[in-house]
């Protein structure tokens, strides 16, 4: 069986190329809600058929390629904004390639031994669904100080068409010689995307959780359904749920998340479960989410019990005196509401949200794009919502309007 995996040595993108490119492609340091996102390589030959580079017109795009070198991408992620020596998570190759890739991993463990090198204590996430050696993990068990975890996406889906590597079995080798080789690096099975149709049989659940069986955690989610992939993926045939009913957020329906977190009660496995990247990957190197999810008490529910412990301990209340510091510290302006588990902001955008709520640990939430109850983080197809959360919404919505209109007076 033969997968594509480019070229061992990558060529430098052509500065008129990288003028084309969508920007958020092009952009080599950007805040995600896992973390700093460092992503100087772009292009990948695995065809996964959801890929999220459908939406920035770089699926086509096979061959990996660098948009500046590697040190110079390193001295942009440390030298960011929001860049904190042991408070900002990291992530590395996670928007548009595979850094298992032959030709990418050389550059993947060059960033991780210049950030130990440092002395960095920085959680780093590592998403990928490529072959990982004995060597790997022998390089990765080196590292002193980093909190690195592996995220192994794998979702037990058998049409090629949606995943041409499900024709092999490049990714559960991976997932096993990791956890057979891993000390100090956090293995993840990452569960995703969970799609009807595609790999929600009892006997791909039980398949999945039983390859989870030595990881450190599970971690499930559901698909962009967003109309490039889902319209490319129509084109080849493929049977896509959800209609047209697409979303800036992942679809995960309430009566999917309920089978799924059944079948894991009902597999015999110990290895826990979680809703959220991050609670995984700190339940696996015991330390609380650094993405304060504990202020989502439904999230929680099918955590295990130290971990909960771990999160509660670590969960403050922000007050607008820690609040406010924080903003200056990052150099950001907005208005606040602070609420039990969460802070409402308006404005802010997406990155700025994330760098701050990585430093509270604490939810930091955007009035424009509410989190509702039971669908955190997810679409609301599939869900139910509650009539007074809506009026909940309504009403934070006129406070911060007249919030800005006494400030326009000022």
């Amino acid at each position: 069986m033969t997968i594509a995996t480019g070229p061992r040595t990558l060529p430098l993108m052509p500065a008129q190329q990288i003028a084309r490119l969508d920007p958020y492609m092009s952009l080599i340091v950007g805040y995600r809600k896992s973390g700093l996102s460092l992503n100087h390589i772009i292009g990948c030959p695995l065809d996964c058929g959801y890929c999220v580079r459908h939406f920035w017109g770089n699926f086509e795009v096979k061959t990996p390629q660098l948009l500046c070198s590697t040190d110079e991408a390193i001295g942009k992620l440390v030298g960011h904004e929001a860049f904190q020596p042991h408070v900002t998570p990291i992530q590395l190759f996670n928007k548009a390639t595979d850094p298992f890739l032959p030709g990418v991993k050389p550059h993947l463990f060059r960033v991780l031994r210049a950030l130990d090198g440092r002395g960095y204590t920085n959680h780093v996430l590592v998403i990928t669904r490529f072959a990982v050696t004995e060597a790997d993990m022998r390089q990765l068990e080196t590292l002193r100080h980093l909190k690195v975890t592996l995220l192994f996406t794998y979702s037990g889906i058998t049409d090629s068409r949606v995943e041409p590597i499900a024709k092999s079995t490049i990714t559960q080798t991976a997932i096993r010689t990791a956890a057979a080789g891993r000390r100090r690096t956090g293995v993840v099975l990452y569960w995703r995307p969970v799609v009807p149709g595609w790999n929600d049989a009892p006997e791909t659940m039980a398949h999945v959780l039983d390859l989870g069986r030595h990881v450190d955690a599970i971690v499930f989610t559901g698909y962009y359904h967003k109309p490039q992939s889902a319209g490319y993926l129509r084109g080849l045939g493929v049977e896509v749920p959800y209609g047209q009913d697409y979303h800036r957020r992942k679809t995960m329906p309430a009566e999917l998340d309920a089978r799924v977190i059944a079948a894991w009660r009902a597999c015999g496995i110990t290895t826990p479960l979680f809703r959220k990247t991050s609670c995984g990957v700190a339940y696996a190197h015991q330390v609380a989410d650094y993405n304060g999810h504990w202020g989502v008490p439904e999230l929680c529910d099918i955590c295990p019990a130290a971990q909960r412990r771990r999160c509660a301990a670590d969960h403050a209340t922000p007050t607008p005196a820690s609040m406010d510091r924080v903003l200056a510290q990052l150099g950001y302006q907005s208005s606040y509401v602070i609420e039990n588990g969460h802070v409402w902001t308006h404005g802010l955008g997406e990155q700025r949200r994330y760098a701050i709520q990585h430093t509270l640990r604490y939810q930091i939430w955007e009035l424009d794009q509410p989190h509702y109850l039971h669908a955190h983080g997810r679409s609301l197809h599939g869900h139910q919502t509650d009539p007074d959360q809506a009026d909940r919404f309504a009403a934070l919505r006129a406070q911060f309007s007249t919030a800005a209109r006494y400030e326009e007076d000022d």
